[in-house]
Parts: C-alpha cells; sequence; structure tokens
C-alpha cells in the first residue's frame, strides 16, 4: 500500500509555482528539470556537446571530496511529510546517497543569505538506486519555503517531488479581505471525492485556469442513480459569499448541474464527513453550461461559518475549477 503521504500535495510543483533557484554544478543535465511536471524521458541516441542528454539534473564527476546541492524554491510554504526522490534512467551514473534539507525564510531573500541560513535536515544521508523511485516519509520537519537536495558525492537525479501540508501566512492573508478559501495555496485540500476516472480531484482547486480536461477534475459516465461529489477542508474557517464553477473544456462532458454545501467540523475524519457531519445548503442544485465560468452571488446563502465544503454535481462530468470566495473567521 503506498504511503499515505503520496495523497498530499507536492509542494515543490511548478504548477504552485514553485523553481529550482541554485545549484552548485549542472554541468550534464540542468537544475530545472528536477521539478518539472511530466515524467522523465529517454532520448536515444541523443547527446550534447556535453555528454549524453538526460532528463533531470545531473553534476560532473566529483574530484575531490565533498557533495552536490541544489536549492528549490517551495511554490507554497509548507510542512513536509514525505518526498520522492526518483533516478529514473540514471542507471551508470546515480548519486550513491543523498540527504533532504529545508528551511524557513522570509520572501525575497537573496541567495546569499539563503546559503546561510538556518537548514534543518529532514531526510538524513540516505542510499540511493539507479533507475528508480526512492518514496520516504520525513518526520518532526518544520515549516519550511525552501528545500536543499544534497548528492553525494555527484551524479544525476531526474525528478524530486516534495509532498506536504500547505502552511500559508495568515496574518497577511486576513489583510486581504475577500479571499479564495478553498485554494490549494491558502490551505485548501481535497479530502475525499466519488470518483475521478478521468481527472485528480485535487486539481479543482490548484491555481490558475485549467489547461484541458486533464487538468481539471472529471469522473466516468454514471449508469445508476446518485450523483458524483467532492469534499473538501477549507484552508482556515469562514463564510462564503461567492463561487465560481468553471467548466471551461468541458464541451461533451460538462455537469448538468452543481450545488454546493457547507458545514463547521474542526477535526472531524473523512468517515464522518461522508455519513454523520450537519450539511447545510449553500448553492441549491443550479443548472451547468459547457465550456463556461459560472459566478453565483445572489443564489449563495448564508449559513455562517464553515470549515468544509461539499461540491455536487449531477449527474457526473468534468469541472475545471472551483472557487469559493469569502472571509476568514
Amino acid at each position: 500500500m503506498p504511503p499515505a503521504f503520496l495523497d498530499l500535495i507536492d509542494l515543490a510543483s511548478e504548477r504552485l509555482g514553485a523553481s529550482v533557484i541554485a545549484a552548485n554544478d549542472e554541468f550534464f543535465a540542468p537544475k530545472e528539470n528536477l521539478i518539472r511536471s511530466e515524467a522523465p524521458r529517454w532520448r536515444e541516441g541523443e547527446y550534447t556537446d556535453r555528454g549524453k542528454w538526460m532528463d533531470g539534473w545531473e553534476t560532473r564527476r566529483r574530484r575531490d571530496a565533498g557533495d552536490d546541492w541544489c536549492i528549490i524554491r517551495l511554490g507554497v510554504p509548507g510542512i513536509v511529510r514525505g518526498v520522492d526522490i526518483e533516478t529514473t534512467f540514471f542507471k551508470g551514473n546515480a548519486p550513491e546517497s543523498c540527504a533532504i534539507e529545508t528551511c524557513d525564510a522570509r520572501e525575497g531573500t537573496a541567495l546569499d543569505a539563503l546559503t546561510l541560513a538556518t537548514w534543518s535536515e529532514i531526510l538524513p544521508r540516505t542510499p540511493l538506486a539507479g533507475d528508480a523511485h526512492h518514496v520516504m516519509e520525513t518526520a518532526g520537519a518544520p515549516r519550511a519555503t525552501h528545500v536543499r537536495l544534497r548528492i553525494f558525492p555527484d551524479g544525476g537525479v531526474a525528478r524530486l517531488r516534495v509532498y506536504g501540508e500547505v502552511s500559508p501566512d495568515w496574518r497577511a492573508l486576513r489583510r486581504r479581505g475577500e479571499l479564495d478559501l478553498a485554494a490549494v495555496e491558502h490551505g485548501g485540500f481535497v479530502l475525499a471525492c466519488s470518483d475521478m476516472f478521468f481527472g485528480s480531484r485535487h486539481n479543482l482547486i490548484m491555481p490558475g485556469q485549467a489547461r484541458s480536461m486533464a487538468d481539471g477534475w472529471e469522473t466516468k459516465r454514471r449508469r445508476g442513480p446518485g450523483h458524483d461529489w467532492t469534499i473538501m477542508k477549507l484552508g482556515a474557517a469562514g463564510t462564503i459569499r461567492r463561487v465560481d464553477v468553471d467548466t471551461r473544456h468541458f464541451k461533451g462532458n460538462a455537469p448538468g448541474a452543481c450545488s454546493l454545501e457547507g458545514c463547521s467540523a474542526e477535526g472531524a475524519t473523512v468517515e464522518q464527513l461522508t455519513g454523520s457531519a450537519d450539511w447545510h445548503e449553500i448553492v441549491a442544485r443550479t443548472s451547468l453550461q459547457p465550456h463556461a465560468r459560472h459566478t453565483f452571488e445572489d443564489e449563495v446563502r448564508a449559513i455562517g461559518i464553515v470549515t468544509h465544503a461539499r461540491f455536487n454535481i449531477f449527474p457526473d462530468g468534468g469541472v475545471g475549477r472551483l472557487r469559493l470566495f469569502g472571509r476568514l473567521e
């Protein structure tokens, strides 16, 4: 059974705005490859003027003591719960081992200051194998804005995924007034759904517009009674005042209608939320159009402070993005 942390958000995802800001060496393959969203590729027989083309970050062969390193600025600050260090296609040139450190720095901190910052080791030096995934849990990690991957003594890593829980700057967010309470960058998280055969439930609350149907939440065709749904935990308790439902790209497979419910159930389990939670209707069942953005404001019912939302679609289909605008408690 895969570790539970793999269902969390990849804090180092390009989709969240993460970037690889520095590396001590990238002779054979650039550092930016480390966080690319697509799976690593192999190009048979392709070489650059420096050697074999590789889809990852690869340093030259070290001829002295030490190790190589790379610093990634996370897309959103968070608590790291686990990592996947992937060495796919790096067979005779993978590092012998690696370690991971984090630090919590202010936005805009210069690189020189970052290298002198206090770094916390969340993954001690661990052996690596070539052409493999290394899925490892981290424990006791503090809030982080940056991650440093260290490899010993040198070599190549295809991808780095950093899974964790978003930890926003609530003091700054409270000054904004209205904000998207469900957004992943504000700590929102889609806990469960009835089905996600074609598209992940997590896509619903990702930043920006959906780029295609693959970038939204889409269920299989329902052949029986009932309807599909998702349950999300808001980043923080608040009152929902406006709802945006975006079905763009879903032209022949948008839901026929949707509704939204809310409840105040801090600390509730998924089982409680899908069973005995006290849900109240925020937006009644309303028709949806394919390939369109829908804004509901007058239709929103005031039910007070909520911690969770349940988004229902009838009977099935795909939605690119869901935005739940409101004010923090």
